[in-house]
């Protein structure tokens, strides 16, 4: 079976020897498990949100770029109508008929996001079938870089080579997960999380036009810039959290309703700001006003990366952060807030900062539990990572890059 050639593999990973081992160990796997002589090989990163915590859902602007860690798979039609996937590190095969996705349960895991993307697929009017596929992935699970949306951009596009003729487009994707989460997942995600693995890079999004949002790439990376960027998982994710997530987009279209609009982006903080007494929700009304401000924010940071002001770019990602802590309130979950993982790494990482007098820290992703983002100067990286692991633990601090290749078949 041949795997993907190292120039493919360079142009994705930068390298072609370590990536070339993970792709062989894939296709034995694969081969062994199913049977198949040969195979499709593909490839979906997870994602960094640089700026614009919780705002797509309300159709706000968000600056998002894929990450260095992906789920990979192998995959080949059985010609059947069922779907077989393995999961390296898995016992539980994931087994779905697309005749009978009436049958499979929801809010159940992975099968229901299979069955919820295949249903969807379905209905915008895509050809769908079975196949066996072998997928293993290094994005950090339940963390806050989108390993679920990972994945589902890899069945998409899986989906996408064996049955439609790579006719699918990355908002197709991102429509496919999006309804795979709300309706079989019930989760009210928007669709950042799935448009920027799609992608690929560092991109500005703009989620105003419902299911068909916009997209400009842009040419930006923080390691040009001196900084190294490095995820912390807190030791605790937040996929048990979905009701503590979900509570911010309703909020937001709660406020939203009583300004005569159906999303935030519909209306304004000047309107939003002289009907406060009509809006009972206090957190509502913060959540609101975080929208708004992290909006202009994702704007002004488009400038600054146009005018390659970096001071500007840390400053409105330290802003964001402050915003998402004190008004989006997604830092701790109220179920237990005796646990504050993600509030304890930022106040201590905040101690490493000031005392070097460079870099930023904020919440990363949904939040309430999972991880934060750190962007510190090149020549402080490696003494951050050995601070912070002291308290999280060395397998739990990822510095990494932001790549430039999305989901794709390789």
């Amino acid at each position: 079976m041949n795997i993907p050639t190292s120039e493919r593999l360079e142009k994705i990973y930068g390298e072609s020897v370590q990536s070339a081992e993970r792709f062989r160990a894939l296709a034995d796997n694969f081969k062994n498990k199913y049977g198949h002589d040969e195979a499709a090989f593909f490839t979906s990163p997870g994602r960094t949100e640089i700026i614009g915590n919780h705002t797509d859902h309300n159709g706000g602007r968000v600056i998002a770029g894929s990450i260095d860690l992906d789920t990979i798979g192998a995959a080949a039609k059985n010609d059947t109508s069922v779907i077989h996937i393995t999961s390296e590190g898995y016992d539980e095969e994931i087994v779905v008929d697309i005749t009978k996705i009436e049958s499979v349960p929801k809010v159940v895991g992975t099968p229901s996001l299979v069955a919820g993307m295949i249903e969807a697929a379905k209905k915008f009017g895509f050809q769908t079938g079975g196949f066996d596929a072998y997928v293993s992935t290094n994005v950090i699970a339940a963390a806050g870089v989108s390993s679920s949306a990972s994945f589902e951009m890899l069945v998409c596009t899986i989906i996408n080579h064996l049955f439609n003729d790579e006719t699918m487009s990355v908002s197709d994707y991102a429509r496919m997960g999006q309804y795979a989460e709300n309706v079989f997942w019930n989760k009210a995600s928007g669709m950042m999380d799935q448009m920027a693995c799609a992608v690929g890079g560092p991109v500005l999004f703009s989620f105003a036009n419902g299911s068909q949002p916009e997209y400009q790439p842009l040419e930006f990376s923080f390691q040009s810039k001196g900084y190294r960027l490095v995820i912390v998982n807190t030791g605790k994710g937040h996929a048990d959290l979905s009701d503590e997530y979900s509570s911010i987009p309703n909020e937001m279209m709660e406020a939203a309703k009583a300004l005569g609009a159906n999303r935030l982006c519909e209306t304004s903080l000047e309107k939003l700001l002289e009907n406060v007494d009509k809006i009972p929700n206090d957190r509502a009304v913060l959540r609101s006003i975080h929208f708004f401000e992290e909006d202009r924010r994702v704007g002004e940071m488009a400038k600054a990366i146009e005018k390659e002001d970096t001071a500007k770019i840390l400053h409105l990602i330290q802003e964001s952060g402050t915003s998402s802590w004190e008004l989006l309130q997604n830092c701790y979950s109220l179920q237990n807030c005796k646990e504050q993982k993600i509030t304890l790494v930022l106040a201590l990482t905040e101690l490493f900062l000031n005392k070097i007098g460079d870099g930023v820290c904020r919440v990363h992703g949904g939040g309430f539990a999972g991880v934060i983002a750190c962007l510190v100067p090149l020549a402080e990286a490696d003494n951050y990572v050995e601070y912070i692991a002291k308290y999280v633990g060395s397998e739990n601090v990822y510095p990494m890059n932001i790549r430039a290749v999305g989901a794709v078949r390789i």
